[in-house]
């Protein structure tokens, strides 16, 4: 079901097959509505008393487009969802809800894992798709920092070990803007102050990376296996949960860092950019090797998510977008972040064909290839 009248190029390009280059687990247990609602949230903490977490654009949305995937009339209450997902089971939820997102391929970030989640594999069964991963580079670090016993111990295990993970991916993935922000100094640190940070850290080991000169040792020597094996590197930016500080998530940020790249060649994937979508546009515009996606910023802003979407069409490049949903926790996330940008774009096509801006053929050449084309070509697939 799309919004809009289109052509039926379009239509078919719109409800083609997807490629979510970028998402998480989803839930495997049963969970209390408590747990459910912090699942349907970027905060950390319960709605206020009185309220609930379905009163916000995404909460609608689910009691309006993931019911009747349950067998619910649109707009159930949110008891009556909720004690229907209980009904049917984890398992079922699961499946029901990511065949429905129409994804025919996974690329799960694997840096979340946890017993309660389901792993890339089992995203791929219960959806009926294929699946791959995506290698979180904090977390492989975070492993090389517990078993390294000196400093240039974690130095070489850090790039075995990347290099080893590296070899059943398709793609690495950095949260260094939770880290320490995407203000980070652009060069490649020395071997010496890497050395003396690595000495601090192997001091505290089990604490999370911080260091920005660490970070940037990690993030240069994941360019270096990510070049030798022709993969992309995905960056978090814009929007995500309260451990982030919304300002230093700022693509525009890391202009040096890319710029450093641009000779080496390795695609920069920039996920989910809101509020700075129009930033990473740009940033897409003017240097070859960097991707663009708006990712969960469709999911949460529901109802207006167009207006997003025709924000990072105004400059963006069709071939250098990508979908992705960003799902996690519970797999009505993926099923909305699939229908979003399937009903967003709609609209904005179905505006530049108002307008006579572009043809049938050009909207049904676009929605191919940002659904799945683009993802196809960075991600080798």
């Amino acid at each position: 079901m799309l919004p809009v009248d289109l052509p039926d190029a379009v239509r078919e390009a719109l409800l083609a097959p997807l490629v979510d280059h970028h998402c998480h687990g989803v839930r495997r247990d049963e969970l209390s509505r408590a747990q459910f609602e912090l699942l349907i949230t970027e905060g950390s903490t319960p709605a206020p008393p009185g309220t609930t977490h379905f009163d916000t654009p995404i909460g609608a949305a689910i009691r309006r487009w993931c019911a009747p995937v349950l067998d619910l009339d649109p707009h159930a209450p949110p008891a009556v969802y909720l004690a229907r997902r209980a009904e049917l089971g984890a398992g079922e939820v699961n499946r029901r809800l990511l065949e429905a997102s129409g994804i025919v391929a996974f690329l799960v970030d694997t840096g979340l894992e946890a017993p309660e989640l389901l792993s890339a594999a089992e995203m791929g069964r219960h959806g009926g798709a294929a699946a791959d991963e995506i290698v979180r580079l904090e977390q492989i670090e975070q492993d090389v920092a517990e078993t390294a016993r000196a400093a240039v111990d974690y130095m070489d295990s850090l790039a075995e070990e990347l290099t080893a993970r590296a070899a059943r991916a398709v793609g690495l993935k950095s949260i260094a803007a939770y880290r320490c922000g995407l203000d980070f100094d652009p060069a490649r640190p020395s071997r010496g102050s890497v050395i003396a940070a690595a000495n601090r850290r192997l001091g505290d080991p089990k604490r999370r990376l911080t260091d920005p000169i660490l970070i940037r040792h990690l993030l240069w020597t994941a360019v270096d296996v990510a070049r030798e094996r022709g993969l992309p590197m995905q960056f978090h930016t814009g929007y995500g949960d309260t451990d982030l500080y919304l300002n230093r998530a700022d693509p525009a940020l890391m202009t040096g860092f890319i710029r450093s790249l641009q000779p080496i060649g390795v695609p920069i994937i920039l996920l989910h950019c809101y509020p700075y979508h129009r930033q990473a546009a740009y940033l897409a515009a003017v240097f070859p090797h960097v991707y663009v996606d708006v990712g969960l910023a469709l999911t949460y802003t529901a109802a207006g998510s167009a207006r997003i979407m025709a924000e990072l069409l105004e400059l963006v490049p069709f071939h250098k977008q990508m979908f992705s949903s960003d799902c996690y926790g519970v797999a009505e996330t993926c099923h909305l972040g699939a229908l979003y940008f399937r009903h967003s774009l709609a609209r904005v096509l179905r505006t530049r064909l108002d307008d006579d801006e572009w043809n049938a053929t050009d909207c049904a050449r676009i929605a191919h290839m940002i659904g799945s084309g683009n993802a196809r070509r960075v991600y080798r697939l």
